[in-house]
């Protein structure tokens, strides 16, 4: 059986994309499965701290944790290779690192970063280009998209949706990153309209401040729909946060 590989990308930074990354490795670590989080283009942190991919293994367990570029700049990572001097990265790169990586796990996790369109390189290739790469080298991927819940979010899932279709880049679903311990009327109303707006399914809410919570391995396996190794229910989480009726329209 060939490993699954999951493209994670957010609607933009800070939407929870490292935690969402952790919480569905460790569902697949609980479930007995092989995995490894590839971090192509690490941003914002210097040699010999730690990045992404260690704070995915910090959260989830032992893991295979690879990190193919980093820039010490917090910039999209095209403009970070250049400000400092460092190689940008290719998508051949990426193909090689996924290839190695998918040949001894289940599960091989690609943490893009920033937005889907951000770009690696002078050329303007992206976290799509790469993902379109791995498809064309004949490898399985997947992108699950990891989207904030409030006001703001339909717009640019339903954007992202349109530039994965548009490169023929399969969309496992939408993961919230961040749901509020208040939810308010657009946090609620967008658990109907976050699947409408990407034409794929919710595969899970994961609670705000995810990433400090202990037992993370009980919460995510509970914040995760079963397509990502979890036992979350959207239809009973919709029904717990549904919204309270509208206003009826005045009678004529």
């Amino acid at each position: 059986m060939s490993a699954r590989i999951l493209f994670v990308t957010g609607t933009n930074t800070d939407v929870g994309k490292t935690v969402a990354t952790a919480a569905v490795a460790s569902a697949a670590l609980r479930a007995g499965r092989k995995v490894a989080v590839l971090k192509p283009g690490q941003t914002g942190v210097a040699p010999g701290e730690p990045g992404d991919a260690a704070e995915v293994s910090r959260l989830a367990g032992e893991l295979t944790v690879r990190e193919l570029a980093r820039y010490p700049e917090p910039l999209a990572p095209d403009t970070a290779a250049r400000r400092s001097g460092l190689p940008c990265l290719s998508p051949a790169e990426v193909v090689t690192a996924v290839a190695d990586l998918a040949a001894g796990h289940d599960l091989v996790l690609v943490e893009g970063a920033g937005g889907l369109l951000v770009r690696y390189d002078d050329r303007g290739r992206t976290l799509a280009d790469q993902a379109r790469a791995v498809l064309d080298a004949g490898l399985p991927a997947e992108v699950l998209l990891v989207a904030s819940a409030g006001l703001g979010t339909l717009n640019i899932v339903a954007l992202t949706a349109e530039a994965l279709a548009a490169r023929d880049l399969p969309l496992a679903g939408v993961l919230v990153g961040s749901w509020p311990a208040d939810p308010g009327l657009a946090e609620r109303c967008n658990l109907a309209d976050l699947p409408r707006s990407a034409g794929a399914p919710l595969l899970g809410v994961l609670p705000e401040r995810a990433g400090a919570a202990e037992g993370f391995a009980g919460l995510a396996r509970a914040s995760l729909a079963p397509e990502l190794g979890g036992t979350w229910d959207a239809e009973h989480f919709a029904h717990v946060h549904r919204p309270e009726p509208g206003p009826r329209p005045p009678k004529v």
